[in-house]
Protein backbone atom coordinates (compact mmCIF):
# COMPACT_ATOMS: atom_id res chain seq x y z
CA UNK A 1 0.00 0.00 0.00
CA UNK A 2 1.64 3.14 -0.79
CA UNK A 3 -1.00 5.62 0.96
CA UNK A 4 -2.23 5.72 3.87
CA UNK A 5 -6.11 5.33 3.97
CA UNK A 6 -7.66 8.61 4.32
CA UNK A 7 -10.43 7.63 7.16
CA UNK A 8 -8.12 6.03 9.35
CA UNK A 9 -5.55 9.38 8.72
CA UNK A 10 -7.94 11.58 10.68
CA UNK A 11 -10.36 9.51 12.84
CA UNK A 12 -7.44 7.88 14.59
CA UNK A 13 -4.94 10.75 14.48
CA UNK A 14 -2.64 9.23 12.31
CA UNK A 15 -1.20 12.06 11.33
CA UNK A 16 -0.49 13.47 14.49
CA UNK A 17 1.21 9.70 15.31
CA UNK A 18 3.11 9.91 12.44
CA UNK A 19 4.42 13.85 12.96
CA UNK A 20 4.94 12.92 16.24
CA UNK A 21 7.27 9.69 16.31
CA UNK A 22 9.65 11.86 13.43
CA UNK A 23 9.70 14.71 15.81
CA UNK A 24 8.44 17.30 13.85
CA UNK A 25 7.40 19.19 16.83
CA UNK A 26 9.17 22.53 16.51
CA UNK A 27 8.92 23.72 19.88
CA UNK A 28 8.56 21.25 23.45
CA UNK A 29 5.84 24.18 24.80
CA UNK A 30 2.79 24.90 22.99
CA UNK A 31 2.53 28.05 21.39
CA UNK A 32 -1.16 30.25 21.16
CA UNK A 33 -1.91 32.37 18.46
CA UNK A 34 -1.96 31.93 14.06
CA UNK A 35 -4.02 30.51 12.12
CA UNK A 36 -4.20 26.70 10.70
CA UNK A 37 -5.15 26.42 7.39
CA UNK A 38 -5.48 22.48 6.58
CA UNK A 39 -6.11 20.68 2.98
CA UNK A 40 -8.04 17.80 2.91
CA UNK A 41 -9.51 15.44 -0.07
CA UNK A 42 -12.97 15.57 -0.42
CA UNK A 43 -13.02 11.58 -0.17
CA UNK A 44 -14.87 9.95 3.54
CA UNK A 45 -16.03 13.31 5.22
CA UNK A 46 -12.50 14.49 6.35
CA UNK A 47 -13.22 17.91 6.42
CA UNK A 48 -16.07 17.34 8.37
CA UNK A 49 -14.17 14.77 11.01
CA UNK A 50 -11.37 17.30 11.61
CA UNK A 51 -14.02 20.18 11.89
CA UNK A 52 -16.05 18.31 14.80
CA UNK A 53 -13.38 17.96 17.30
CA UNK A 54 -13.03 22.04 17.23
CA UNK A 55 -16.53 22.40 17.80
CA UNK A 56 -17.16 19.60 20.31
CA UNK A 57 -15.96 17.19 23.41
CA UNK A 58 -16.88 14.32 24.82
CA UNK A 59 -17.44 12.79 28.66
CA UNK A 60 -13.83 11.57 27.89
CA UNK A 61 -10.59 12.09 25.40
CA UNK A 62 -7.69 10.03 24.54
CA UNK A 63 -4.83 11.53 25.03
CA UNK A 64 -1.93 12.16 23.14
CA UNK A 65 -0.08 9.46 25.56
CA UNK A 66 -3.10 7.30 24.41
CA UNK A 67 -4.60 7.19 28.38
CA UNK A 68 -8.09 8.15 28.28
CA UNK A 69 -8.71 10.94 30.86
CA UNK A 70 -11.75 13.14 31.48
CA UNK A 71 -13.33 15.47 29.11
CA UNK A 72 -16.55 16.80 30.06
CA UNK A 73 -16.59 14.12 33.17
CA UNK A 74 -14.14 15.09 35.70
CA UNK A 75 -14.44 11.69 37.48
CA UNK A 76 -16.17 8.08 37.08
CA UNK A 77 -16.77 5.01 38.89
CA UNK A 78 -18.79 1.59 38.10
CA UNK A 79 -20.47 -0.68 39.88
CA UNK A 80 -18.43 -4.36 40.65
CA UNK A 81 -19.77 -5.74 37.42
CA UNK A 82 -18.98 -2.88 35.35
CA UNK A 83 -22.69 -2.59 34.22
CA UNK A 84 -23.86 0.64 36.42
CA UNK A 85 -21.52 3.85 35.59
CA UNK A 86 -21.68 7.27 37.33
CA UNK A 87 -19.90 10.40 35.78
CA UNK A 88 -19.40 13.25 37.55
CA UNK A 89 -19.81 16.46 34.88
CA UNK A 90 -17.96 19.77 34.66
CA UNK A 91 -19.90 22.96 35.82
CA UNK A 92 -18.24 25.68 34.03
CA UNK A 93 -18.57 24.08 30.18
CA UNK A 94 -20.81 25.89 27.52
CA UNK A 95 -22.15 25.23 24.91
CA UNK A 96 -21.90 27.91 21.61
CA UNK A 97 -25.00 29.33 22.47
CA UNK A 98 -23.49 30.58 26.12
CA UNK A 99 -25.61 27.99 28.16
CA UNK A 100 -24.07 26.22 30.63
CA UNK A 101 -23.89 22.18 30.24
CA UNK A 102 -26.24 20.13 32.57
CA UNK A 103 -26.43 16.41 32.72
CA UNK A 104 -29.86 16.83 30.85
CA UNK A 105 -27.63 17.56 28.01
CA UNK A 106 -25.08 14.41 28.48
CA UNK A 107 -28.51 12.42 28.72
CA UNK A 108 -30.09 13.16 25.58
CA UNK A 109 -26.86 13.33 23.90
CA UNK A 110 -25.97 9.81 25.21
CA UNK A 111 -29.16 8.70 24.16
CA UNK A 112 -28.63 10.04 20.44
CA UNK A 113 -26.00 7.76 19.40
CA UNK A 114 -25.97 3.72 20.59
CA UNK A 115 -22.86 2.13 21.58
CA UNK A 116 -21.44 -0.46 19.77
CA UNK A 117 -20.46 -2.82 22.13
CA UNK A 118 -23.04 -2.62 24.51
CA UNK A 119 -26.81 -1.59 24.69
CA UNK A 120 -27.66 1.10 26.94
CA UNK A 121 -30.17 -0.18 29.27
CA UNK A 122 -30.95 3.51 30.78
CA UNK A 123 -29.52 6.77 32.16
CA UNK A 124 -30.54 8.94 34.60
CA UNK A 125 -30.20 12.75 36.01
CA UNK A 126 -28.47 12.05 39.68
CA UNK A 127 -28.38 15.87 39.79
CA UNK A 128 -27.29 19.00 37.50
CA UNK A 129 -23.95 17.89 37.09
CA UNK A 130 -23.98 14.05 37.71
CA UNK A 131 -25.32 11.11 35.33
CA UNK A 132 -25.62 7.16 36.06
CA UNK A 133 -26.31 4.92 33.11
CA UNK A 134 -27.04 1.26 33.10
CA UNK A 135 -25.57 -1.60 30.60
CA UNK A 136 -27.31 -4.72 29.32
CA UNK A 137 -23.80 -6.48 30.21
CA UNK A 138 -20.46 -5.50 31.79
CA UNK A 139 -18.36 -3.15 29.90
CA UNK A 140 -15.00 -2.07 31.73
CA UNK A 141 -14.19 -0.02 28.41
CA UNK A 142 -16.90 2.36 28.29
CA UNK A 143 -14.51 5.53 28.83
CA UNK A 144 -13.01 4.50 26.41
CA UNK A 145 -16.03 4.25 24.01
CA UNK A 146 -17.21 7.55 25.13
CA UNK A 147 -14.29 9.14 24.03
CA UNK A 148 -15.52 8.52 20.19
CA UNK A 149 -16.60 11.43 18.32
CA UNK A 150 -20.25 9.64 17.47
CA UNK A 151 -20.57 10.13 21.50
CA UNK A 152 -19.99 14.21 21.41
CA UNK A 153 -22.19 16.07 23.89
CA UNK A 154 -24.66 18.55 22.25
CA UNK A 155 -27.01 20.72 23.68
CA UNK A 156 -30.41 18.87 24.03
CA UNK A 157 -28.76 16.10 22.70
CA UNK A 158 -29.00 17.92 18.98
CA UNK A 159 -27.67 16.30 15.87
CA UNK A 160 -23.94 17.51 15.44
CA UNK A 161 -25.17 18.48 11.79
CA UNK A 162 -24.68 20.66 9.76
CA UNK A 163 -21.77 22.09 11.31
CA UNK A 164 -23.03 25.74 10.33
CA UNK A 165 -25.39 25.15 12.92
CA UNK A 166 -23.18 23.48 15.41
CA UNK A 167 -23.79 24.15 19.33
CA UNK A 168 -20.90 22.84 21.18
CA UNK A 169 -18.40 22.87 23.93
CA UNK A 170 -15.13 22.45 21.98
CA UNK A 171 -12.81 25.26 22.27
CA UNK A 172 -13.87 27.24 18.90
CA UNK A 173 -17.35 28.70 17.75
CA UNK A 174 -17.59 27.77 13.98
CA UNK A 175 -17.82 30.92 11.47
CA UNK A 176 -19.21 29.43 8.34
CA UNK A 177 -19.09 25.93 7.06
CA UNK A 178 -20.14 24.51 3.78
CA UNK A 179 -20.34 20.65 3.16
CA UNK A 180 -17.28 18.99 1.29
CA UNK A 181 -15.58 22.18 0.80
CA UNK A 182 -14.90 25.16 3.65
CA UNK A 183 -15.02 25.32 7.40
CA UNK A 184 -13.89 28.22 9.61
CA UNK A 185 -13.89 27.95 13.25
CA UNK A 186 -12.39 30.98 15.79
CA UNK A 187 -11.18 30.00 19.04
CA UNK A 188 -13.77 31.27 22.03
CA UNK A 189 -13.08 34.10 24.31
CA UNK A 190 -12.82 32.17 27.45
CA UNK A 191 -13.15 28.42 27.72
CA UNK A 192 -12.09 25.46 30.48
CA UNK A 193 -9.22 24.46 28.34
CA UNK A 194 -7.99 27.74 28.67
CA UNK A 195 -3.93 26.89 28.63
CA UNK A 196 -4.04 23.56 28.04
CA UNK A 197 -5.67 23.03 24.17
CA UNK A 198 -6.68 25.01 21.36
CA UNK A 199 -3.74 26.99 20.92
CA UNK A 200 -4.89 28.45 17.51
CA UNK A 201 -6.54 31.74 16.81
CA UNK A 202 -8.67 30.01 14.01
CA UNK A 203 -8.41 27.68 12.01
CA UNK A 204 -9.60 27.28 8.27
CA UNK A 205 -9.89 23.22 6.73
CA UNK A 206 -10.28 23.90 2.73
CA UNK A 207 -11.21 20.73 0.83
CA UNK A 208 -8.76 20.38 -2.17
CA UNK A 209 -10.24 17.44 -4.10
CA UNK A 210 -6.76 16.76 -6.45
CA UNK A 211 -3.94 15.80 -4.86
CA UNK A 212 -1.51 17.60 -6.80
CA UNK A 213 -3.30 21.03 -6.31
CA UNK A 214 -3.15 20.40 -2.11
CA UNK A 215 0.79 19.96 -2.62
CA UNK A 216 1.12 22.98 -4.76
CA UNK A 217 -1.15 25.08 -1.84
CA UNK A 218 1.31 24.22 0.96
CA UNK A 219 4.45 24.91 -1.75
CA UNK A 220 3.17 28.32 -2.42
CA UNK A 221 2.03 28.56 1.13
CA UNK A 222 -1.98 28.99 0.76
CA UNK A 223 -2.09 26.17 3.57
CA UNK A 224 -0.02 25.04 6.64
CA UNK A 225 -0.49 21.27 6.45
CA UNK A 226 -2.16 19.27 3.52
CA UNK A 227 -3.51 15.58 3.67
CA UNK A 228 -2.09 12.92 1.32
CA UNK A 229 -0.57 15.40 -1.22
CA UNK A 230 1.31 14.26 -4.31
CA UNK A 231 5.36 14.39 -3.38
CA UNK A 232 6.50 15.39 -6.48
CA UNK A 233 6.11 19.41 -5.79
CA UNK A 234 7.22 19.11 -2.60
CA UNK A 235 10.51 16.56 -2.21
CA UNK A 236 12.86 19.56 -3.15
CA UNK A 237 11.95 22.26 -0.06
CA UNK A 238 13.92 21.60 3.09
CA UNK A 239 10.66 24.12 5.37
CA UNK A 240 8.51 20.45 4.56
CA UNK A 241 8.10 17.59 6.53
CA UNK A 242 6.98 14.56 4.82
CA UNK A 243 4.97 11.43 6.45
CA UNK A 244 5.55 8.79 6.93
CA UNK A 245 8.49 9.09 4.04
CA UNK A 246 8.65 11.08 1.05
CA UNK A 247 7.70 8.21 -0.65
CA UNK A 248 4.35 7.34 0.85
CA UNK A 249 3.45 10.53 1.72
CA UNK A 250 0.50 10.74 4.23
CA UNK A 251 0.91 14.22 5.08
CA UNK A 252 3.07 17.10 4.50
CA UNK A 253 3.61 19.94 6.79
CA UNK A 254 5.30 23.51 7.50
CA UNK A 255 8.50 23.24 10.00
CA UNK A 256 5.95 25.91 11.27
CA UNK A 257 3.73 23.40 12.97
CA UNK A 258 3.61 21.99 16.18
CA UNK A 259 2.37 18.54 17.60
CA UNK A 260 2.18 16.96 20.73
CA UNK A 261 5.83 14.36 21.03
CA UNK A 262 3.47 12.02 23.49
CA UNK A 263 1.47 9.72 21.41
CA UNK A 264 0.56 6.41 22.06
CA UNK A 265 3.13 3.57 20.56
CA UNK A 266 0.86 0.77 20.46
CA UNK A 267 -1.61 2.34 18.01
CA UNK A 268 -2.63 5.73 16.55
CA UNK A 269 -4.92 6.92 19.43
CA UNK A 270 -4.93 10.86 18.99
CA UNK A 271 -7.96 10.53 17.40
CA UNK A 272 -7.74 13.24 14.86
CA UNK A 273 -7.81 16.42 17.41
CA UNK A 274 -5.63 18.54 15.25
CA UNK A 275 -7.26 21.76 15.76
CA UNK A 276 -7.19 21.30 19.72
CA UNK A 277 -4.14 19.99 20.03
CA UNK A 278 -1.63 21.51 17.35
CA UNK A 279 0.49 24.70 17.67
CA UNK A 280 2.10 27.31 15.07
CA UNK A 281 5.43 27.65 16.85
Amino acid sequence: MTRLDRRALFTSGAAAALLAATGAAVQATPQPGGVLRLAVPRADDVMERVARWALFDALTEIGPDGVVRGELATSWRASMDARVWTFDLREDARFQSGQLMTAHDVKASILRMPLRESEILGVWVVSPHKVRLELDAPNPQLPYLLADQAHVITANGAPVDPLDQADGTGCYRVVRAQAGRHFRAERKPVHYKDGHAGWFDAVEIIVIPDDTARAEALRDGFVDVAALPTPDTLLEHRALFFHPSAHEMALAAKSAVGVPRKIGVQSALDDGRIVERWWMG
